[in-house]
Order: C-alpha cells, then sequence, then structure tokens
C-alpha cells in the first residue's frame, strides 16, 4: 500500500506554503521588531538599563533569525532550555534524517512547511526568553487586543442574542434548538476569520454583525456535518443520566473575536444541556500571532465582564462562574506548540492523548489544527477524512476551520477542480469552511 503524499513545503515556488516562507513570515518577524522597538521606553520605566539591554538582545536575535530565513540558512537547534527543547531537537534530527546527503540539513525553502512555520514561531518565544527581564512579554498580545476593541459591534450583536436565547431556551421544541445550534455552530466557523497570521500580522477584525450573513454565508461551507453533530450530541442527551456527564473539548484557535464566538458555543451547550462540562485547551506560549494562551483567555472574559453592555458584562460574570464552578475547564498542553501532526499525540504526548479521550465530542478550531490533524499533506481532495487523520481518533471529532492552507480532503468528486477553475486561491482566503466529523455514522 502507498503511504501518505508528500508534505507541502516552500519548495514549491508559488504555491502558498512558498509565498509564507518567503513573504508572509518575514513580515511578522519585523513586526515583531517593530512591537518591541516601541516598547522601548516601557521597558526602561519597569527594568532600567536592564530593560533597554534585554530589548536590544532580543531585536538582535529576531533580526538574526529574519536573516536566516530570508536567506534559506539551515534550521539549527534550540539553545535556550526550555520544557519543550529536547522534543524540539530530536524532532530537527528526525527531519535530518529524512533528507537525501545533498540536501544537507534541514533548510527554510525545503523542509516541511508544517515544521518550518512552527518553529519560527518556536524561535520567536526563544529570542524573547533568551532576554530577561522580558522574558514573559508576549509580542503579539497588542495585535490579539486590538482585534477584540474593533469587533465591538459584533462583540455586543452575539451576546445580545447568546442572552436572549437563553431565557427561552427551555421552551424551544427539538427542531428549534436544533436550528439554534446550527446558526451558532455558524458563529464559531466565520469567527475563524479573524486570524492575525493570515493577514501577517495586519489588523483583520469583525466589523459587522456576523448574525446576519449566516443565510448568505451557507453556501460557502464546502463540507456540512453540522447534522452528525446534532445527532451525536442530542442522543447523549436523551440517554444522560442525572448523575452523567457530557463533556465537549475545544482545542481552541484565535483570541480576539473568534474565541468569544467558542465561548459563545459553549455557553450554548452547557445551557441546551447538550453538554454539560467543556474543556478548552488553548497555547503555552504566544503562537501564530493571535493564537490564545491562558493570558488571553481570562483578560477576554475580564473585558467581558467589565463591558457597560449589560448582556456583554453579563457573560462575562457566568463564564467567570463557569470556571469557579468547573463547569468550565481551561488547559493548555507543550503538544500544542510542537510540530509533530496529531497522528503521533499518542507516542509523543500520551497523557494528552489519553485526556482526549474521555471526550464525548472535541471541536478542532481553526487552520493549523486541521493542517495538523491531516499532516499538512498533498491530499487529493477526495480522500476521506477519517484516512488523512492517519489513525488520531482519540474520540468523536470534528473540525471547524475557514481554508487558509492548500489543503483540504473529504469533498465531493470534481468539486475541488471546480472551485479552482473558477477561483484559484479558494484554498487560502478563508472564505469558504467545513464541519469535517469523524466519528459514529
Amino acid at each position: 500500500m502507498a503511504g501518505p503524499p508528500a508534505s507541502l513545503s516552500a519548495r514549491d515556488v508559488g504555491s502558498f506554503a512558498y509565498l509564507t516562507v518567503k513573504d508572509r513570515s518575514p513580515q511578522i518577524l519585523t513586526k515583531a521588531i517593530d512591537t518591541l522597538h516601541r516598547h522601548k521606553s516601557e521597558f526602561f520605566e519597569k527594568h532600567g538599563e536592564k530593560g533597554l539591554e534585554a530589548e536590544k538582545k532580543a531585536i538582535s536575535l529576531l533580526s538574526k533569525l529574519r536573516n536566516e530565513l530570508q536567506t534559506d540558512k539551515p534550521i539549527v537547534p534550540l539553545v535556550e532550555k526550555f520544557v519543550d527543547t529536547d522534543i524540539w531537537n530530536q524532532y530537527l534530527e528526525y527531519q535530518q534524517s529524512l533528507l537525501n546527503e545533498s540536501d544537507g540539513k534541514p533548510r527554510w525553502f525545503l523542509s516541511p512547511w508544517l515544521f518550518v512555520e512552527c518553529y519560527m514561531y518556536r524561535r520567536i518565544h526563544e529570542a524573547i526568553i533568551q532576554s530577561p527581564p522580558i522574558d514573559d512579554f508576549d509580542i503579539f498580545k497588542e495585535l490579539k487586543d486590538q482585534n477584540f476593541f474593533e469587533s465591538q459591534e459584533s462583540v455586543i450583536a452575539l451576546c445580545t442574542h447568546l442572552q436572549e436565547l437563553r431565557k427561552t431556551i427551555e421552551d424551544l421544541d427539538e427542531n428549534q434548538l436544533k436550528n439554534e445550534f446550527f446558526k451558532i455552530l455558524q458563529i464559531s466557523l466565520w469567527g475563524n476569520k479573524c486570524d492575525l497570521s493570515l493577514s501577517g500580522g495586519e489588523h483583520i477584525s469583525q466589523k459587522t454583525n456576523i448574525m446576519n450573513s449566516l443565510e448568505d454565508l451557507k453556501p460557502f461551507i464546502l463540507v456540512n456535518d453540522m447534522d452528525r453533530l446534532w445527532s451525536l450530541l442530542s442522543n447523549y442527551k436523551k440517554t444522560r443520566e442525572k448523575e452523567s456527564v457530557t463533556r465537549v473539548d475545544i482545542v481552541l484557535d484565535n483570541s480576539g473575536f473568534e474565541l468569544i464566538t467558542d465561548l459563545v458555543l459553549a455557553e450554548f451547550l452547557l445551557s441546551s444541556k447538550l453538554a454539560t462540562k467543556i474543556h478548552f485547551y488553548g497555547k503555552t506560549i504566544p503562537w501564530f500571532v493571535s493564537d490564545t494562551t491562558i493570558h488571553d483567555f481570562n483578560w477576554i472574559i475580564k473585558q467581558l465582564k467589565h463591558s457597560n453592555n449589560k448582556w456583554v458584562s453579563q457573560c462575562g460574570v457566568d463564564w467567570e462562574d463557569h470556571i469557579k464552578t468547573g463547569r468550565w475547564v481551561y488547559l493548555d498542553h507543550i503538544f500544542w506548540t510542537l510540530p509533530h501532526d496529531f497522528s503521533t499525540m499518542s507516542q509523543v504526548a500520551p497523557d494528552l492523548h489519553a485526556a482526549l479521550q474521555k471526550a464525548h465530542l472535541i471541536f478542532f478550531k481553526g487552520d493549523l489544527n486541521y493542517r495538523k490533524l491531516t499532516g499538512d499533506r498533498r491530499w487529493e481532495f477526495t480522500i476521506p477524512f477519517h484516512e488523512a487523520l492517519s489513525g488520531f481518533h482519540p474520540a468523536p471529532l470534528c473540525s471547524i476551520r475557514t481554508l487558509k492552507a492548500e489543503v483540504q480532503v473529504g469533498l465531493q468528486p470534481g468539486q475541488g477542480e471546480q472551485l479552482t477553475a473558477s477561483e484559484p486561491n479558494w484554498l487560502t482566503t478563508g472564505k469558504y469552511g467545513v464541519f469535517q466529523f469523524d466519528g459514529p455514522l
């Protein structure tokens, strides 16, 4: 039997991976350097001369990284000791073992795109942790916060809809509840458009009320397994004993507006009794510009709580309460910021894999999670999702993702080719989305 197809890579000139390594990645590094420059006086106020020296050191390390990338230098091992340093360096050795002698060492434009992109963000983190006393500085925080503030109109509309829905949710019949579930799922899907790594760190927010666009956006859902999600969760609800738990895990993607849509989904699952407990998984370090960390998660709930809008504030109060009572649990794990695809999780992070096995359903939000689910490979469009998961199936799972990378599986014959003919960039603009489920039929 043939092995899996080759990894996406910047060696394919003109591909999205190539354009990312050539243009978007240096742009993100330039913005990171600029952010450090702009915080110079803040570092001085807090830490005196040591703060200025640390800022210079971090900028020098990031400039060196940008130069290595732009000149396609060999990828070097990590040097600063951190919990994952040895795992990263072993993975680098593994990548080297895959190369022909003529290739020498892994390089930016020749190695798998997933590996080099993750490596870049890990090196950004290394530059910061090598520069005490500013070693806890989140270089992307400003951008994440700005995305939230610029999306206020949508946040208010969403929280208002949710609070009004909660008042009547007990009175909805099954069909009405199902329709509301589908609406909330679609909001979570289109919230995934707000991705700052796609825009190279340029501002991207949700300025209009997404609720009004759902009908118009439906034709852009290429794989729609929402019915299967409903069947699974409503079945759990019907058969659940008073004491038993239905746990839904949400593997988060972006902070800002997208995180709000995920929290709204989590609230809806509890209010509708489709779930009784939610586990959220975020990143342990700043990642892919806008990914959610524990600081972002807590910050957003605090912002909502102190909002002048009563419905927004109510959401903040309720969600803080869910955390206190343990109905919501935020977790992180170093595996989410490794370069490994998810099919290796049971070997690399058996504790995380065992934890996910206890979920009744896992939502994987966003594009990076999709790339890691499918191994970021050149799959045919029609390969079944289950096959592309390469044995990864800790529990029933669903990818909720807008397309921002040249990998998509599980399409109907001819569907991908038709889209390519009419819109050559359909795989990378975030215009299309999927609800792709793998679980019991």
